[in-house]
């Protein structure tokens, strides 16, 4: 690997990728999402590739581009939200998808990357997270064509815990805040979310950082070793970050707000 890891370009950045490939992908919502490198991956024309995400992006915006182009055949995530093509595309049978708790996919990926196989948790015992017959995917006509199966379930101390795989990809996309050459990556705030799990299950994990700098040791979030490429994004680039649900409220009313 070699230690100094920044490619031109984010299309440089994806060299290797190919239909039906993997992909792990940081971000919540869209607060620390890689959008240069969704984008990049979109201009690729990829297509049929599996996604790991907590969400698969909004109408739009994030991982949504490459779901509105149907370049995603299965995604694993933990919830679908107010994405409607997304909800489309898994209730006409276009998309397989996998539902699992946010805990238990934050750490299947982190396993994943520690290079555990599996773990026994907790969440999702007496449901059909461990019973089995989740929806996979359906058919046209909105009936089930393939149902999640059983998992293991075992009791410890009394208690019981089901089986949950670690994951593994063949990409991982994230983004940082500050990076250095040698792959060392800083997160900022509510960005760090699935960035640093996503990049440890990716076997080639690239990274678009906002800010290309030399970094104290003791402040690195996630080291050097998970990454294999670094981008980094000009200042446009870095700026661009969307908000996905904007609330505002008018001032209050009565009395002196001076």
């Amino acid at each position: 690997m070699p230690r100094d890891k920044v490619v031109a370009t984010a299309r440089e950045a994806l060299a290797g990728v190919r239909d039906g490939a993997s992909f792990a992908v940081g971000g919540f919502g869209l607060s620390g999402i890689p959008n240069v490198l969704i984008r990049a991956l979109h201009d690729t024309g990829v297509t049929g590739i599996s996604v790991v995400s907590n969400n698969c992006g909004v109408d739009g915006g994030g991982l949504g581009i490459l779901l509105a182009a149907g370049r995603i055949a299965r995604v694993t995530a933990s919830y679908i939200g107010d994405n409607k093509e997304f909800a489309r595309q898994f209730l006409t049978g276009e998309l397989e998808v996998e539902l699992t708790p946010q805990g238990s996919l934050a750490e299947r990926l982190r396993a994943g990357g520690a290079g555990i196989p599996a773990f026994y948790t907790p969440a999702g015992v007496g449901t059909p997270v461990a019973e089995g017959g989740l929806p996979l995917r359906h058919n046209p006509d909105g009936s089930v064509a393939l149902a999640s199966p059983p998992k293991e379930v075992r009791e410890f101390d009394g208690r019981p815990y089901v089986l949950e795989r670690g994951i593994t990809t063949d990409f991982a996309l994230v983004r940082a805040a500050r990076g250095d050459r040698h792959g060392n990556l800083v997160f900022a705030k509510a960005a760090r979310n699935f960035n640093p799990l996503a990049a440890m299950a990716g076997r080639v994990t690239i990274a678009e950082v906002e800010e290309l700098t030399e970094l104290d040791p003791d402040e690195v979030h996630l080291p050097g070793v998970f990454v294999r490429r670094l981008v980094v994004l000009t200042p446009e680039q870095a700026a661009d970050k969307a908000v996905e649900r904007r609330t505002t409220s008018g001032p209050a009313s009565g009395g002196d707000v001076s």
